[in-house]
C-alpha cells in the first residue's frame, strides 16, 4: 500500500498571503489540523499547523520569557516566536521547511516519519506540486478497510500443522524465549503456557499466535514472572 493509496486528494490549502483570521476559520470550519501553503501554481512552500497558532497575543498566550532570559535567546527565534503571536498573514506563521512524501511512498516509510518527526500529517507532492495529504486518520481508515475486507485466513491440515508454523514463527523472534514446551493446540485453540517476562512480551505471543492460519482462539495461560 502507498500514498496515492490512501492520500486525501481534494486538499484545502491557503496561499501565502491568506489572512490568518481566514484560516483559523477555514481549520475550525473543516476540522482539519493543519493547512498545507501554496503559490498560485500550486508548488507547496509551506504548512501551518495548530502549533503555529497556539501562542497568540489574541488568546494572551505569546510566549513571555523574564528579561534576563531575553538576552540569551537569539534575535532569530524571539523574532520567529513574535511573527507566530502578532503575524496577519499565513506566510508570516508557516513552517517553510515540509516534510513531504511523493505518491509512491509506501504507508510503512509514511508511518515511519510520523512517528520520526512528531507530526500528525504529511503533504503528497507530484515533483513540487501538491496533490494530496496523508493523516494519521487516514492511515486508521485504510487499516480498518483493509481488516474488514481482508480474506480468511487459510486454514491448515491439523492442529500439528498450526503447532509448526506456530513454532516456526516463535524460532525468528528475538523478543521471547518460548519453544515448544510452551504451545499445544487443540481443536484450532492454541495454549500458551508458562512464564513470561514482562507484559509486552505476553501480548507479542498472543499476536503472533493470533496471526497463524487456521487459529481460531488462543487461550492465554501465561503468568508474570515480573
Amino acid at each position: 500500500m502507498r500514498a496515492h493509496d490512501v492520500m486525501v486528494r481534494d486538499v484545502i490549502s491557503v496561499h501565502p498571503d491568506t489572512d490568518v483570521a481566514e484560516a483559523v476559520e477555514l481549520l475550525a470550519k473543516r476540522d482539519v489540523s493543519a493547512l498545507p501553503v501554496v503559490d498560485g501554481e500550486n508548488r507547496l512552500v509551506g504548512i501551518l499547523s495548530e502549533a503555529d497558532l497556539i501562542h497568540r497575543v489574541e488568546l494572551g498566550t505569546e510566549k513571555a520569557r523574564p528579561r534576563w532570559l531575553e538576552t540569551v535567546t537569539g534575535a532569530t527565534t524571539l523574532a520567529q516566536e513574535f511573527a507566530k503571536s502578532h503575524g496577519k498573514k499565513v506566510s508570516e506563521l508557516m513552517t517553510a521547511e515540509v516534510v513531504s512524501v511523493s505518491e509512491d511512498t509506501p504507508v510503512s516509510e509514511i508511518v515511519s516519519l510520523l512517528e520520526r518527526k512528531r507530526i500528525k500529517r504529511v503533504p503528497v507532492t507530484r515533483g513540487d506540486k501538491l496533490v494530496g495529504i496523508v493523516s494519521r486518520s487516514n492511515l486508521i481508515q485504510a487499516l480498518a478497510s483493509a481488516m474488514e475486507h481482508a480474506p480468511p485466513s487459510a486454514t491448515t491440515d491439523s492442529d500439528a500443522g498450526i503447532r509448526r508454523e506456530l513454532l516456526d514463527r516463535l524460532t525468528e523472534q528475538p523478543w521471547t524465549g518460548f519453544g515448544e514446551r510452551n504451545v499445544t493446540v487443540h481443536g484450532g485453540t492454541v495454549h500458551i503456557w508458562g512464564l513470561v517476562a514482562s507484559e509486552e512480551e505476553r501480548r507479542a505471543l498472543l499476536a503472533l499466535a493470533e496471526s497463524v492460519p487456521g487459529v481460531v482462539k488462543v487461550a492465554d495461560e501465561t503468568f508474570k514472572n515480573y
